[in-house]
């Protein structure tokens, strides 16, 4: 006979929830009752059936190298940071005074290519914790893409488990996709509330793989998408709570799905292991790294900024060295050590790694600061927590200093090892420095205020240690794996009295979803101008928008001078956003550079080719270094000196050049690679996603937008830029030249092609 158990705990004392209330969990898998509305079992229960002490907590967690020691972590792509969370949340949970028993349960492998551990039934992990592996699917180890036909067999294993096991758990806990539609099936069965925790995101993965130059075929192919989405909708649609670790979690990821209800969602960090990060012992400085930082340093005493991250250019290393190399006094407290990942030689590095390292090595030597920075080329994985304890003991600061940072990890350890931060205000980091209060937020798109704010962290030792101080205290509190289990406890506690309220408001469709139609506009001469008809704009495209619309800007800028501008002038961050002339595509929510466009522009690009032949022009004088990128080279242009742009591109050919070369707001020179433009980005945006360019809407502003506005989107040229370059374009069918300035003009070519609705096309005249 099965045997059920069922028993409500509080912490600190509280109610125990009414018969009533957990009526629907009082039967057995025949749906016999087992217990009277008094609390009292049936006649047909067995003594030995009565409740037992503490709650039963049923973690899953289908793929990867799930074991209790020497996690393979790295071994390959699902044996990552998920299952080290696992094992240590089923530990932590485990000892929680309410819990009496937790299961991680996951799919038995027997493969002579992985080791024996995987293969045993059960492991304990802990007191009252212990791994449970199930048969489903092959014996031998797959990846997570080729399990999706096994799961129905997996979610079987379990139930038949818990059911000869003699208990059926308070809840189940689904940790990834797979997780998830094993534990709706489980739970479906059993009648326990589900509880679910995503890690990461289909819909935000197959933007990532775009991006990364799949197409969609490829992408459906290698990694099983479809079902991996339509199994995160389900789960968002049954489960009872989802835990996410950070607000920006749930509001630019989460809402990227139709079951999207923020109600259900509750933010709870993951812990941080204290038994590694920890304040200065005061043998640091002895240390080999430490002694390694002796090569770059005239000066190692000196307090430290220390910088971990990838290479990446979202991590915006360059805008750190460009703060530390414009500030003279901050150079004279401080040494700054940029660790950013290992390396054996940077040219042989996959082109965004290496971009950025190239960039750090010509900035130093830009502002001549050697001696002053350093930028090891190792360090052992094991060596981070001493060196951020290094920089405690110098009294330095952390900085974290990227363009957008969903949650902080780095903040975290830091403030666990003593050490006082400055972060982009972006992300988790309010979260993190809101609960900590050991640091400074900063624009760091400014480098001027990245600088400040280091120097005020540096320059009052009182206040050092009390922010120091402050984030020991804090990350107690919020990020320890006690803290973390005491506030999930709290959050589940009533899902298991049956008190929760089941919050799902109507189900509506999400943006980047079911979009079938996109607006692209410029920045400077669109949006920028008038500050009301930029309010007005934005509030009647969120309003009218249903969430049925793509919003891209496009513009000449590079990606941190359009960042700086938008939120100087509060422009939300786009859907899509199309810098430095169509060279760059970014994707939202985590502005993720589209690499297969990058590989596709730098065909026969020859920068340095170009200088040479623009370089003794006459009226032409290049633009700063920040004007710059890797695909566009930016000029001043004074036409009443310069040679007109048809003998700049005849100069250019004759030399064996084919790129892409246009005059903006009659002042500005841009040479790009033959394959870029901003309309050639917007094409292949378009293309990728599947919307037909009669529904793209694009408001042009400069020559540059030009080859936007022609062939099959719909166009419109704002009231302020009739009498610019695009004045040629007025016999155009498709370009409609709006009365009103700026975003006003916007608006008024809005409802003339009625873009909210069944946007029209105009006829071409007979």
């Amino acid at each position: 006979m099965v045997r059920i158990h069922v028993q409500v705990f509080t912490i600190g004392g509280g109610v125990t929830a009414s018969w009533e209330t957990l009526g629907r969990r009082l039967t057995n898998s025949h749906g016999h009752q087992l217990y009277s509305a008094d609390g009292s079992p049936k006649n047909d229960m067995a003594p030995t059936q009565q409740k037992d002490d503490g709650i039963y907590i049923a973690l899953i967690s289908v793929h990867g190298l799930i074991r209790g020691q020497e996690l393979e972590l790295g071994r390959d792509s699902d044996t990552g940071g998920q299952i080290r969370y696992v094992v240590e949340l089923s530990r932590a949970l485990a000892l929680h005074p309410a819990i009496q028993r937790v299961d991680l349960f996951t799919r038995r492998v027997e493969d002579p290519a992985v080791g024996d551990d995987y293969a045993r039934p059960e492991e304990q992990l802990g007191p009252g914790a212990r791994i449970v592996r199930i048969d489903a699917g092959p014996a031998k180890y797959i990846r997570k893409e080729l399990l999706w036909d096994h799961l129905d067999a997996f979610a079987d294993g379990i139930t038949e488990y818990l059911q000869t096991d003699g208990r059926l758990p308070d809840f189940v806990h689904s940790h990834y996709a797979d997780a998830g539609y094993v534990g709706m099936r489980i739970c479906s069965v059993i009648g326990v509330p589900l509880v679910h925790t995503g890690h990461s995101l289909g819909r935000v993965k197959r933007r990532r793989l775009l991006a990364a130059g799949l197409s969609k075929d490829e992408v459906e192919e290698q990694y099983n998408i479809s079902r991996r989405i339509e199994a995160e909708e389900t789960t968002l649609a049954t489960a009872e709570r989802v835990i996410a670790s950070t607000s920006q979690e749930v509001e630019e990821q989460y809402r990227l799905y139709d079951h999207y209800s923020p109600e259900q969602m509750k933010v709870i960090p993951p812990g941080t292991d204290l038994e590694c990060f920890f304040p200065p012992r005061g043998d640091e400085r002895n240390t080999p790294f430490a002694r390694r930082l002796g090569r770059f340093l005239e000066n190692p005493d000196k307090p430290m900024i220390l910088a971990i991250s990838r290479p990446d250019p979202r991590k915006n290393i360059s805008g750190l060295l460009t703060a530390f190399g414009e500030s003279p006094k901050l150079q004279a407290i401080a040494n700054l050590v940029i660790v950013a990942g290992n390396r054996e030689d940077i040219q042989e590095m996959e082109d965004g790694p290496r971009d950025v390292l190239n960039e750090v090595l010509q900035i130093i030597d830009r502002h001549d600061l050697y001696g002053r920075v350093a930028a090891p080329k190792q360090h052992a994985s094991d060596e981070v927590p001493m060196i951020y304890r290094l920089a405690a003991e110098s009294k330095g600061v952390f900085i974290n200093p990227a363009l957008t940072e969903p949650f902080g990890l780095t903040l975290i350890e830091a403030a666990a090892s003593g050490l006082p931060v400055v972060a982009t205000n972006d992300g988790g980091p309010r979260d993190i420095l809101g609960n900590c209060d050991n640091g400074i937020l900063v624009d760091v798109l400014d480098t001027e205020a990245m600088a400040r704010a280091l120097i005020d962290v540096l320059s009052d030792e009182d206040r050092w240690q009390e922010r120091a101080d402050s984030g020991l205290r804090g990350v107690q509190r919020h990020y320890s794996w006690t803290a973390h289990v005491e506030r999930f406890v709290s959050e589940i506690r009533p899902v298991i009295e049956g008190t929760a309220p089941w919050i799902r408001p109507p189900k509506r469709r999400r943006p980047m979803l079911h979009h079938d139609r996109a607006l692209f506009t410029d920045i400077d001469q669109n949006l920028l101008g008038d500050p009301e008809s930029l309010q007005r704009f934005l509030e009647v495209f969120r309003s009218k928008n249903d969430n049925n619309a793509t919003f891209g800007i496009a513009t000449g800028r590079r990606l941190d001078s359009a960042l700086k501008v938008m939120r100087r002038h509060k422009i939300p961050e786009p859907d899509i956003l199309i810098t430095s002339g169509g060279t760059e595509i970014y994707y939202a929510p985590e502005l993720t550079q589209d690499k297969s466009w990058a590989r596709h522009v730098d065909h026969h690009w020859t920068p340095h080719v170009v200088r040479r032949v623009v370089a003794d022009l006459p009226g032409i004088e290049r633009q700063p270094k920040i004007e710059q990128s890797r695909f566009k080279l930016s000029y001043y242009y004074d036409p009443s000196k310069a040679p007109s742009i048809e003998e700049i591109n005849s100069l250019l050919h004759q030399e064996e050049q084919s790129v892409n070369a246009y005059v903006s707001f009659g002042q500005f020179l841009d040479i790009l690679p033959i394959r870029a433009s901003k309309g050639s980005a917007l094409r292949y945006f378009a293309l990728r996603w599947a919307i037909p360019l009669e529904r793209v809407l694009v408001a042009g502003g400069s020559g540059a937008d030009e080859d936007m506005m022609r062939g099959n989107t719909l166009a419109a040229v704002v009231g302020n830029r009739h009498n610019e370059e695009l004045s040629q374009l007025v016999d155009l069918e498709r370009i409609y030249f709006a009365q009103q300035e700026f975003a006003a003009g916007i608006l008024e070519a809005i409802e003339h092609y009625d873009f909210f609705n069944e946007p029209r096309v105009p006829e071409p005249e007979s």
